[in-house]
């Protein structure tokens, strides 16, 4: 999957991200859902389990920095 067909979309976290520590987000990909490591683009946020995420970068294969919605 191409880095411009990543940032954009959004998705739910499913395993919390922490400073420090990565976290998952399932995205919509590919026809069904997919689960990506993430990371927040503010290093020293938290986002909970649950939270909606907006894909800012994309680091091939299965890494992304996300923001809060």
């Amino acid at each position: 999957m191409t880095d411009h067909a990543m940032v954009g979309k959004t998705g739910r976290v499913t395993g919390e991200i922490a400073p420090g520590e990565i976290g998952e987000v399932m995205l919509s990909v590919r026809g069904g859902a997919e689960a990506f490591h993430a990371y927040a683009l503010d290093r020293t946020e938290t986002i909970t389990t649950g939270s909606r995420v907006l894909v800012v970068e994309y680091d091939p294969p299965r890494t992304i920095v996300v923001s809060p919605i």
